[in-house]
């Protein structure tokens, strides 16, 4: 893996940790009440897509495991369709697809170690 790849990937782990600490234990109705962690966590979920598209195709190749086109899409309709996005997806992705994103990218970064 390419070094730029291994700091990326570090810094897409800083940005679940940032969405993990904002939402904390959080409900799904104590973040439905909460513009302004919606709108903070948003922007984070961004952030982790905005990342991705620049993880080059020889480490996707390798890591197919992980959904990156998936979360590419997920920053697209956050970015670009705020005004319909579903909150409830926003949380959703915190709290069931970042902590498996995490774990699998961990096992990256730790094997390149």
């Amino acid at each position: 893996m390419q070094r730029r790849d291994y700091i990326v990937i570090n810094k897409i782990l800083s940005e679940i940790d940032i969405a993990f600490d904002m939402v904390g234990d959080s409900s799904l109705s104590d973040f439905l009440n909460n513009e302004m962690l919606q709108r903070a966590v948003s922007m984070t979920v961004i952030n982790i897509g905005e990342l991705v598209k620049t993880i080059t195709d020889e480490t996707r190749l390798e890591y197919r495991n992980i959904p990156w086109k998936a979360i590419a899409g997920m920053r697209d309709i956050a970015a670009h369709k705020y005004q319909t996005l579903r909150m409830e997806d926003v949380y959703n992705t915190v709290m069931i697809d970042l902590p498996s994103l995490r774990t699998q990218l961990r096992d990256i970064i730790d094997n390149c170690d």
